[in-house]
C-alpha cells in the first residue's frame, strides 16, 4: 500500500522538468495517513466493499461510519439524518465552517471483478425488489477516506480554527440523499457551512493524481417515467386496438429530435431511454407501455427545455395516433439534481493548494468526458449561499491505463460489474488532499502556511 502511494508520487516528481522545482516535500501528516491506512483503513475499506447497501437502505454502513466518527476525539455524531445519513460535528473555536461530504450507497449490480473481497450481497431495495449489490462506483473509497481525514484533522487542531461538519450521505445513486438531508435540517439543525467539499474516485485518472474544474464538474440529471396507454386487442387484429408498443417506439425515436434538431449543436445534452417494458404474449396487443428515461444537461435553461420537450412530444405522439384525451401518455419526473459547479474563486484557491501539496504533475485540470451527475449540487445550490469544491482522485495505476491504451485489459467504467480501483493510493491521496484543503480554508488568524 505504502509502496503504491510512494510510486505514484515518485512518478509525479520524475515528470517535472529538471529546472522546475515544483514538487514539494510531502506534508508531515502524509506519514500518519499512510500509517493509518496500513494499520486500520485497509480493513475498514475491505469491510465496506464486502458489505455494500442500496440507496436509503445503508443501515449497517451508516452504523459503522457513526461508530468510526464517534471514536474521533471531540466529534459529536447524529444518526438518521435524512433517513440513514450521519452527521459528525468537530468544533475548534471561532472560525469558518467547512462541510466534508462522502456518499455511502452501493449499486444494484452483480460484482464480477474477480477480486477476493468481491461482494456477494443481495438486498431488497426501496422499490421492494431483491437485487445483487456492489460498490461499483467507489463510494467505499470515499467513506474510508473520510474516516482518515477526520482522524488527521482531529490530531491537527493546532493548525485550524472553526467547525468541520462531516456528512455521510445516503442515496447519491438515486440523486436523492443530499436533498433528503437538507429537508431534515442539515443546514438548520447543524452549523451551516461556508464551504462544502467532496471528492469522487475516478477509474480513468491515474493513482496519486487529483483533478478539478473551475466551473462545471457534473451535469444535471433527471429520471423520467413515461406511461404510454394503449387499447388492448388481438395481435392479428391491430385495427381493433391502439398499440402502445408502436406508439412508445415512435416516442423513443422522436425524443432524439430534441437533441439533434431543437438545440444548439455545440451544447451538450443527452436523452437515453434505459428501460422499455410492455406486453406479455406474442399475439396480444397490450394496453400499456412503460419507459424509463435519463436526461442530462449542462445548464438549467437547457435542462428545462429538454424536460418540457419530452412532455410536448409524448402528448403529440398520443394525438398522432388518435388517442382520446384521457389516455394520453403520462410523463412523470421521478428524481433529479442540478448541475454541479465549483465556485470559481474557491476552485482556483484550492487547485493551488493541491499543486502545492501534491506537486504540479499530480494535478490535472478537469475535462468533462461524459454527462455524469452528482447530487452534491443540492449542498451548494445558489440559494444556499454555500461555496462548493468537488474534485476527482485517481483510482487506477498508470501502468494499467497505459496497458489498456495499447490493447491490454480494458479499465472498467464506473457502474460496470467489472469495476475496480486500487483503493490504498486512492484513499491516501483523497485523505491528504481533503486534509490540505480544509487546513487551508481554516487557517487560524495570523497563521502562516506551513506543512
Amino acid at each position: 500500500m505504502r509502496r503504491l502511494f510512494v510510486t505514484a508520487i515518485a512518478a509525479c516528481v520524475l515528470a517535472q522538468p529538471a529546472f522546475a522545482q515544483t514538487t514539494p516535500a510531502p506534508p508531515d501528516y502524509v506519514a500518519a495517513v499512510k500509517a493509518d491506512s496500513d494499520h486500520d483503513l485497509a480493513k475498514l475499506f475491505d469491510w465496506f466493499h464486502r458489505n455494500p447497501e442500496l440507496s436509503f437502505k445503508e443501515v449497517n454502513t451508516a452504523a459503522r461510519m457513526a461508530a468510526e466518527l464517534k471514536a474521533v476525539p471531540g466529534m459529536v455524531v447524529t444518526e438518521k439524518v435524512g433517513g440513514t445519513g450521519v452527521v459528525g460535528v468537530l468544533k475548534n473555536g471561532a472560525g469558518p465552517t467547512v462541510l466534508i461530504r462522502a456518499d455511502m450507497d452501493g449499486l444494484p449490480v452483480e460484482e464480477k471483478s474477480g477480486l477476493p473481497n468481491a461482494s456477494k450481497v443481495r438486498q431488497v431495495g426501496v422499490d421492494g425488489v431483491e437485487v445483487p449489490v456492489t460498490h461499483a462506483c467507489g463510494h467505499d473509497t470515499h467513506i474510508t477516506a473520510m474516516v482518515a481525514t477526520a482522524r488527521r484533522l482531529a490530531a491537527l487542531r493546532d493548525r485550524w480554527a472553526g467547525t468541520i461538519v462531516f456528512v455521510v450521505q445516503p442515496a447519491e445513486e438515486r440523486i436523492g440523499g443530499a436533498r433528503a438531508m437538507i429537508a431534515d435540517g442539515l443546514y438548520t439543525r447543524f452549523p451551516k457551512p461556508d464551504y462544502a467539499l467532496a471528492f469522487h474516485v475516478d477509474a480513468e485518472l491515474p493513482t496519486g493524481m487529483v483533478s478539478a474544474s473551475e466551473s462545471i464538474q457534473y451535469s444535471s440529471s433527471d429520471s423520467v417515467d413515461i406511461i404510454v396507454p394503449g387499447i388492448g386487442a388481438h395481435g392479428a387484429s391491430p385495427h381493433m386496438g391502439k398499440d402502445p408498443i408502436y406508439m412508445a417506439s415512435q416516442l423513443v425515436i422522436a425524443l432524439q429530435g430534441l437533441i439533434s434538431r431543437e438545440r444548439q449543436p455545440l451544447e451538450p445534452g443527452v436523452i437515453t431511454v434505459g428501460s422499455f417494458h410492455a406486453g406479455l404474449k406474442h399475439n396480444i396487443i397490450s394496453d400499456e407501455a412503460r419507459l424509463q428515461v435519463t436526461v442530462r444537461a449542462n445548464d438549467e435553461a437547457e435542462r428545462k427545455q429538454l424536460l418540457d420537450g419530452i412532455k410536448r412530444i409524448a402528448h403529440g405522439i398520443g394525438e398522432l395516433n388518435g388517442m382520446p384525451q384521457d389516455k394520453m401518455p403520462v410523463v412523470k419526473l421521478v428524481e433529479g439534481t442540478g448541475v454541479t459547479s465549483n465556485d470559481g474563486d474557491l476552485a482556483r484557491r484550492l487547485n493551488g493548494v493541491m499543486k502545492a501539496v501534491l506537486g504540479d504533475a499530480a494535478f490535472r485540470p478537469f475535462t468533462q468526458k461524459g454527462m455524469g451527475a452528482e447530487d452534491f449540487a443540492y449542498l451548494v445550490a445558489a440559494d444556499t449561499g454555500v461555496k462548493g469544491y468537488y474534485f476527482s482522485v485517481g483510482g487506477t495505476p498508470q501502468a494499467a491505463l497505459d496497458a489498456a491504451a495499447h490493447g491490454g485489459p480494458a479499465v472498467a467504467s464506473h457502474h460496470s460489474p467489472l469495476f475496480k480501483i486500487t483503493p490504498e493510493p486512492a484513499i491516501i491521496t483523497g485523505a491528504v488532499a481533503m486534509t490540505a484543503a480544509t487546513l487551508d480554508l481554516m487557517k487560524p488568524a495570523g497563521a502562516t502556511k506551513g506543512k
